[in-house]
C-alpha cells in the first residue's frame, strides 16, 4: 500500500537548522572522541622529538626547530586544550558511571564546565609552562 504522507516527512533528521538542533551532550561526545583521535597525533610528534633527541644532534634539531616554531607552539597549545578537556570529559563520564549527573539540566552544567575548565586549564598551563 502506497504511503500518502511520503512528501511530507522530513528526508533526514541531520537537515539543520530545519528539523534537527545540535544538543550540548551530542556536540561533547563528538568533540571528547575529537580530542581522542588528535591526542595521538600529538603523542607521535613527541615520540618523534624523543627519538630524534636519541638518533643524532642533526635529527634533534630538525624536530626540536618544527616543534619550537609558530607552527608547533599551536599545535602543542592545541594539544594541551585536547588533552585538558579530554581528562574532564572523562572524569564527567565517570561521574555518569556511578548514576550521578544524568538528568538534563545537571548533564547541561557538566559539559559546560568540560568546555570552560579545559579553556582555563589551557590558559593556566600556558602561563606556567
Amino acid at each position: 500500500m502506497a504511503d500518502v504522507n511520503r512528501g511530507n516527512r522530513p528526508l533526514s533528521p541531520f537537515m539543520l537548522g530545519q528539523y534537527y538542533r545540535f544538543q550540548l551532550n551530542s556536540v561533547t561526545s563528538i568533540l571528547t572522541r575529537i580530542t581522542g583521535n588528535a591526542l595521538l597525533i600529538s603523542a607521535l610528534l613527541i615520540v618523534w622529538w624523543f627519538v630524534a633527541a636519541a638518533t643524532s644532534s642533526s635529527a634533534f634539531a630538525i624536530a626540536d626547530g618544527f616543534l619550537t616554531s609558530w607552527f608547533g607552539d599551536l599545535v602543542m597549545t592545541i594539544s594541551a586544550l585536547g588533552l585538558w578537556y579530554h581528562l574532564l570529559a572523562g572524569l564527567r563520564h565517570l561521574i555518569w558511571d556511578q548514576g550521578y549527573a544524568l538528568d538534563v539540566k545537571t548533564s547541561d552544567k557538566l559539559g559546560w564546565a568540560c568546555l570552560g575548565g579545559s579553556v582555563v586549564l589551557t590558559l593556566l598551563t600556558i602561563l606556567v609552562v
